[in-house]
């Protein structure tokens, strides 16, 4: 969504997250400055020079002129040198700084937020954005004071060397101003939506490469590259209306001055005649206005620039001003000797963005689990199964009711400590692009090599003996080089290896086969009789795991009891086990 605050406003929310940098920002800024000023100083000097030899008929004062020149040259040299010397560090610093703090703020951010931004839009802010960000701070902010004080100062000269040749300058500066505020206004709609539009495609390039294995087994990988191709057109329609009026900017910054030139020769020759400017006058004049030649066509892109870094502002901001709905109380409780108690009191539950008229998804779940026991939670597709294990660690909160932690509101907790007692294991495995070891001890770092080969032993995992470099094996992106079997051992063992008093574990055997998944059921119970588990079952033999069974109806729990006593007195309970293959997919 597109800020309504002007420009310098917006720009302006930058520099608290660039305080350290603005101390060498001003410093380079006054280098460019002073840049600029010896630049307009040598214009003086030749004024100076010609008048001499032309009155003085001699060359005694060339070589001290000629000296004075070349020394006011290096100076401007040594000054841009200086400049880029102080600005360029600082710049990737505050970067990187912009950089930790939106990763840390997308980690902050709780689960409906990332259910609702596509990836590939929050990579862009995190990447492209805060690199537009640094080269403005580093070169567009600074340029662009230094050229407006050199373009005020230069004008300021043009008018002591005589009143209508400034004038003349003058006035024909003013289209450029008014086209530069009508350029502002277009400009920063194309770069806003070429910037969104830049974030569409890599969320589409970042789909299609995860999702390439459907890709290529469906045989869509023409009609993908064409919906890719079609995006990707897309932008650059856009980047070319960008570069249209960048370009119609130009025309006024090029065509304008050299008007002004024209007319300035003119009016100059005919002033020279009538005596009222000198020919070093006329020169100087000239010289100086080739120095302003610079700052004035930089207007366009450093215009540009700035537009460019407003929009990446406001999607920079758009995500550090997301409201985090999830936080930790201002009193937060503590847990001195978990027992592993887990209930479930009156809890419903309905996603923010759900319509009105829609029904909660869960309405009114009451489920206890004591300390040690096991529950396996079962129910048709949809009942509510996935969301009710998603509240136990505060992924979502709940709408109303509590879920309660050895009789503490999971809200009264902070998130750190109530992930450290509960731990979980999804379905959709999902492992980063680290060591096997990492990925296993992500959850409790500080653990022992027994530990770590337990927690492999329990989950069947111990595959990871014979990777190439065994427990020090990178992992690919997600874990796509493993088996989807591979994947959810390993994300069970993490699971296991974290130690918490409650296990929440959504069907993570569902990709293992037959003989595989006994193993692991048979050495998860050595676990399950110390820690309080909570189990979505998908299939039958996952049931037998658990000590109780709740049944899970239409949001609500209907039925708690013992796997046989379930069988024997519950109708919808019967029909859900019975639609349940070997595999644990629904077959109704």
């Amino acid at each position: 969504m597109m800020s309504k605050r002007g420009t310098v406003a917006t720009m302006l929310r930058i520099f608290p997250y660039a305080k350290s940098a603005l101390p060498r920002v001003a410093l380079g800024t006054v280098a460019a400055v002073a840049a600029h000023m010896f630049a307009l100083s040598i214009p003086q000097l030749l004024r100076d020079l010609v008048n001499t030899l032309k009155d003085a008929h001699s060359t005694s004062t060339l070589i001290p002129m000629v000296l004075a020149v070349l020394g006011l040259g290096l100076a401007e040299g040594g000054s841009v040198l200086l400049r880029r010397w102080l600005v360029l560090t600082p710049g990737t610093h505050v970067e990187a700084g912009l950089r930790a703090t939106i990763f840390a703020k997308l980690q902050d951010l709780p689960v409906s937020f990332h259910d609702r931004w596509p990836s590939g839009q929050l990579l862009s802010r995190a990447t492209g954005d805060l690199s537009l960000i640094r080269r403005w701070l580093s070169f567009g902010l600074v340029l662009f004071i230094a050229n407006t004080i050199t373009i005020i100062v230069g004008l300021a000269v043009l008018f002591s060397f005589h009143w209508m040749l400034g004038l003349i300058f003058f006035a024909c500066s003013v289209p450029i101003w008014i086209k530069g505020f009508g350029f502002e206004r277009d400009y920063h709609t194309l770069a806003r939506l070429s910037q969104d539009q830049a974030g569409d495609l890599a969320t589409a390039v970042e789909e299609s490469v995860h999702g390439i294995r459907v890709l290529k087994a469906f045989g869509r990988g023409d009609y993908i590259s064409d919906k890719f191709a079609a995006e990707a057109d897309t932008l650059r329609s856009t980047e070319i209306k960008k570069a249209g009026k960048i370009a119609g900017l130009w025309l006024y910054l090029i065509m304008v001055p050299e008007f002004a030139v024209g007319l300035s020769m003119l009016a100059g020759v005919w002033l020279v005649s009538t005596g009222q400017l000198t020919v070093g006058g006329l020169v100087a004049f000239f010289a100086t206005a080739t120095v302003l030649r610079w700052p004035t066509e930089s207007v366009g892109f450093l215009l540009s620039m700035t537009l460019d870094a407003k929009t990446a502002v406001e999607r920079f901001f758009e995500v550090i001003d997301a409201k985090v709905d999830i936080t930790d109380p201002a009193e937060p409780k503590t847990i001195t000797q978990p027992q592993g108690r887990l209930e479930f009191r009156d809890v419903h539950f309905r996603y923010a963005d759900a319509p009105a008229d829609q029904p909660d998804l869960l309405s009114g779940v009451n489920l206890v689990l004591e300390p040690g026991e096991s529950v396996a939670l079962i129910g048709v597709t949809g009942c509510g199964k996935t969301s009710l294990t998603a509240l136990t660690t505060r992924l979502y909160d709940v709408t109303s009711g509590s879920v309660l932690l050895d009789g503490i509101d999971v809200r009264d907790l902070t998130r750190e400590e109530l992930r450290s007692h509960i731990a979980m294991a999804f379905e959709d495995a999902t492992l980063f692009s680290a060591s096997v070891r990492e990925n296993v001890l992500m959850g409790r770092p500080d653990s022992s090599e027994a530990d770590l080969k337990q927690a492999l032993e329990i989950a069947q995992a111990q595959f990871v003996y014979d990777l190439p470099e065994g427990l020090d094996t990178r992992i690919g992106e997600e874990g796509m080089s493993l088996s989807g079997g591979q994947r959810q051992r390993l994300a069970l063992a993490r699971a296991v290896a974290a130690k918490p008093s409650i296990l929440v574990l959504d069907d993570p055997l569902s990709a293992l086969d037959v003989d595989t998944e006994a193993m692991v059921e048979e050495a998860l119970r050595s676990v399950l009789t110390k820690t309080t588990a909570l189990i979505v079952a998908h299939r039958p033999s996952t049931v037998q795991l658990a000590d109780r069974v709740a049944l899970m109806q239409d949001g609500k729990i209907t039925a708690v009891g013992k796997h046989s006593d379930l069988l024997l007195n519950n109708e919808h309970y019967r029909h859900v086990i019975s639609s349940l293959d070997a595999a644990g997919e629904m077959i109704e």
